[in-house]
């Protein structure tokens, strides 16, 4: 059994034993003991509140939706076993699973699932970021305990892999609507292979198996993540032995060989949706001129950014989108580094040398914070003084940039969970989004409504294609790279497989 390192870890151990039916004790060894970091807690379980990669890297494992995107990006089924599309793509059938029980006892039948959507899309859902992805469900009609019709507003092609993620989790309607909000966000219920027995603000979250659980009970004993914004002390608990996986965007790029080197560890490098750009406020100030967004990005080497300070982990993007995504363009360059143009576009639009512009970053992040830095000097060089200003993560996300406070600059990660391209430009480009605080231009916004109710795959590929080209002619922001996620895992611990969209699933992992 692994040695524990504190007093109160001991009492925590001890007080779970205690707590274990007669004769059970001796089997839950620390070797059934799964330990993750992750970087942030998402401060509420809520599926309607949510849009962090973070959450769902935990919630995976609580909740489930009515189908599941597997780690090869396939979409399969979940609390559905099948479903069928009807009227035009205006209807959507779904047979659900029988046998299926909420952690708190409740049934799963097809009411669950119309009060899922009806929260989801009425008041309560609009206080959250999710509402707009499924705002094109008009109702859910309830046909027996176990089929139930999703009638649309419109056809929608990205709707069943949205069902897979995030507000599309199904939660129980006695609990959700006995307990007010601030409750049901500390203490999720789901239907997944774990529940959650305790959750400790900013510090850890701790999961059990589900006995019930309709696909059999995982083989671990118990699932701790541990909230480690600061990526040393992450990988050093790594190397500790004290966390069995540090999940992604932890790892500095600067700690990839030591993990390589470390007899006892893993290091999982895999192509993901994920996204980094430094978006523009193109409101205020000198970037309200696209001559001068451009400049800035011409000013900044991207491909030597790549190489010298992300060690190759990652690939030059041309678009705010990865090579996983529908609607990526391969043929789309991206602007080429050149100073002496982004000189020459700055002085046509009245630039002086000097001037001075903020970029707004999120301070647990050191990866980025070297990207930055490496940025700000490249604008140096065409004569922009560039200052950073980090931020705790969630201030910048829930404050700041829907807010439209920050400075010229503001780093975006984007995960697309969708790997489609509408999830990412919708809720970017489109007038009135939470991520464009700044920007209104009715031709994107045609655009952009115009593919959503497109069944014809080429057809709304062509316009996501130039949707992806508009948004680049403008100069929306600064596409920077698609970094691989980054895990390091224990050679201690069998079965885990690591997701590109980091939602991680343990039912098939163990411990030695």
């Amino acid at each position: 059994m692994r040695h524990l390192q504190t007093t109160k870890r001991l009492l925590l151990t001890a007080a779970l034993a205690a707590a274990l039916p007669f004769g059970m004790a001796a089997s839950a060894s620390a070797a059934g003991t799964l330990t993750l970091s992750s970087p942030q807690d998402p401060g509420s379980w809520d599926p309607i509140d949510t849009f962090l990669v973070n959450w769902s890297s935990v919630a995976t494992n609580v909740y489930e939706g009515l189908v599941y995107r597997t780690p090869d990006l396939k979409i399969v089924p979940a609390l559905a076993t099948s479903w069928e599309v009807l009227d035009e793509g205006k209807r959507l059938r779904f047979k659900l699973r029988d046998g299926v029980t909420f952690h708190n006892g409740e049934p799963f039948t097809a009411e669950a699932v119309k009060f899922t959507f009806d929260r989801l899309l009425g008041e309560e859902g609009k206080k959250g970021p999710q509402r707009s992805n499924y705002a094109v469900i008009d109702r859910v009609n309830v046909i027996d305990d176990h089929t139930v019709d999703l009638v649309l507003k419109q056809p929608d092609p990205v709707l069943i892999t949205k069902l897979a993620g995030y507000g599309a989790m199904i939660v129980p309607p006695k609990y959700t609507a006995e307990h007010d909000e601030a409750y049901v966000n500390a203490h999720p219920v789901g239907t997944g292979p774990f529940r959650m027995t305790a959750y400790d603000p900013k510090v850890s979250v701790t999961l059990e198996p589900f006995a019930d659980y309709w696909d059999g009970a995982p083989a671990l004993d118990k699932v701790t993540y541990r909230f480690i914004a600061e990526p040393a002390t992450a990988v050093a608990e790594l190397q500790a032995g004290r966390v069995d996986v540090v999940i992604p965007p932890t790892i500095p790029i600067s700690m990839v060989d030591t993990i390589k080197a470390d007899a006892n560890l893993n290091l999982v490098s895999v192509t993901s949706p994920t996204v980094y750009a430094l978006r523009f406020n193109t409101r205020d100030g000198i970037t309200a001129d696209p001559r001068v967004r451009k400049a800035m990005i011409m000013a900044v080497d991207r491909g030597t950014i790549i190489d010298a300070i992300l060690g190759g982990q990652a690939k030059q993007i041309a678009s705010f989108q990865s090579e996983l995504s529908f609607g990526y363009d391969p043929n789309m360059k991206p602007l080429p580094f050149d100073q002496a143009k982004a000189k020459e576009l700055l002085k046509e639009a009245g630039v002086k040398p000097g001037a001075e512009v903020q970029i707004d970053i999120r301070g647990n992040d050191a990866t980025f914070a070297e990207v930055s830095q490496a940025v700000a000097s490249y604008l140096g060089m065409v004569g922009i003084n560039a200052t950073i200003k980090p931020y705790e993560t969630n201030v910048l996300l829930n404050d700041i940039i829907p807010q439209g406070k920050t400075g010229a600059m503001f780093q975006q990660k984007w995960g697309g969970w969708t790997l489609d391209y509408d999830n990412t430009a919708y809720l970017m480009y489109h007038t009135g989004e939470r991520w464009n605080p700044y920007d209104s231009d009715p031709k994107l916004d045609a655009l952009l409504e115009r593919q959503r109710s497109m069944t014809d795959p080429a057809a709304r590929e062509k316009v996501l294609h130039g949707i992806a080209a508009y948004a680049a002619d403008r100069a929306l922001e600064m596409p920077l790279f698609n970094l691989n996620e980054i895990y390091g895992v224990s050679k201690r611990v069998k079965g885990f497989v690591a997701p590109p969209d980091n939602r991680i699933r343990l039912t098939g992992v163990t411990v030695e």
